[in-house]
């Protein structure tokens, strides 16, 4: 008899019909089984079978137009309620949009094909196939002007200090309005997640900031204290006999801030570390083309920023994030039970001081 082949080995592929009315892991584990489906499939089972484990923290990347979707109360803020999430790198605009669900506005669903013209003569804005009224953008930007004016804003702070000031007021004006849903601000300021922006200034968020800085305000981001205080969660996951693993979504700038941590403390910093033990992306872009930002993970080894010892460990689904999420999020509360909020906001200090005491072993023996 022939010897079946090692690369046989996989499981069968099974053509039987779809059952009507099928659960979400079913769906996902039967019948999601090749091409991008089934990388979808990998990305959540690593996603909850080995990177929900207790000690691993968890960093999440957010980029493209996913709260404007609605993506932020119905899969974001879940993830980070079951402790499924640790700390996010995240667009200003997705913080921003978030908002106007939070503070009670509406959006709504649309067709990516109306005359633009019309929409500027009716005061409507687009975001591909969402619509909303500009007074949408005019009401927030009030919210965050008129908030960043108390004494507690009118000082230099990390940004994610700056998103968890913000998050109490966006709470409060939540629980006054007794919305059915919770932001992800307001969330991240409950659970303690510590909220990044790679680049503050670079969303209406941070255009107000600016606008406010012409009248005296004295609210500025200390961008250079993000890249510590990142680099020093990363640090304390690994050093505490854990392990660290990013889910990203979409590339661009929130994706390279959160793998740099691995280079800061390696490269940089000098320390001796390997890198992230758990990789899961989603995109739809290619690295040929020079879009995915960091490409690959097997490209992200050379740079340090996956431990080359877990590529196997390493996912990336070239699938619509606004497709993906909700099947991956679904999955993975139906699969695992929530962990213990690691609440890595309050820890920020403790935890830089320990990467610079491991830091400061290395620069004075340069000296």
């Amino acid at each position: 008899m022939r010897r079946m082949s090692k690369y046989l080995s996989g499981k069968k592929i099974d053509p039987r019909p779809i059952k009507k009315n099928i659960g979400v892991v079913e769906l996902l584990e039967q019948h999601f089984q090749a091409y991008n489906a089934a990388r979808l499939r990998e990305a959540a089972q690593l996603f909850a079978e080995k990177m929900l484990n207790p000690n691993v923290t968890i960093g999440m990347s957010l980029t493209g137009a996913l709260t404007p979707a609605g993506l932020g109360g119905s899969c974001i803020v879940p993830l980070m309620k079951a402790g499924f999430v640790d700390w996010i790198v995240s667009t200003g605009a997705n913080l921003y949009h978030d908002t106007h669900f939070a503070i009670g506005h509406s959006l709504h669903r649309g067709s990516p094909f109306i005359d633009d013209r019309l929409l500027r003569k009716e005061a409507v804005i687009r975001i591909y196939d969402i619509l909303f009224d500009y007074e949408v953008l005019l009401d927030t930007d009030d919210f965050f002007r008129t908030v960043i004016q108390a004494p507690e804003f009118q000082k230099e702070m990390s940004t994610a200090e700056f998103h968890f000031r913000m998050g109490k007021y966006i709470a409060e004006r939540e629980r006054k309005l007794k919305l059915p849903f919770s932001s992800l601000l307001g969330t991240a300021y409950r659970c303690g997640v510590p909220v990044y922006t790679s680049s503050p200034g670079d969303s209406s968020i941070g255009m107000n900031v600016a606008a406010m800085q012409l009248y005296g305000n004295r609210l500025r981001f200390d961008t250079l204290a993000d890249v510590n205080e990142t680099a020093a969660i990363v640090l304390e996951a690994k050093r505490s006999r854990g392990s660290s693993g990013v889910l990203i979504f979409g590339g661009g700038s929130p994706k390279n801030f959160m793998l740099q941590t691995e280079p800061q403390i390696q490269e940089v910093l000098q320390i001796d570390e390997k890198g992230h033990d758990y990789f899961v992306q989603i995109t739809d872009a290619r690295p040929d083309t020079g879009g995915l930002s960091g490409a690959t993970p097997s490209e992200a080894v050379s740079w340090g920023k996956i431990d080359p010892d877990k590529l196997p460990d390493t996912v990336v689904a070239y699938v619509d994030s606004t497709v993906a999420m909700p099947i991956l999020v679904s999955y993975a509360l139906a699969k695992r039970k929530p962990r213990a909020l690691k609440k890595l906001y309050h820890r920020r200090e403790e935890l830089v001081a320990r990467l610079k005491k491991e830091a400061d072993k290395i620069y004075l023996k340069k000296k």
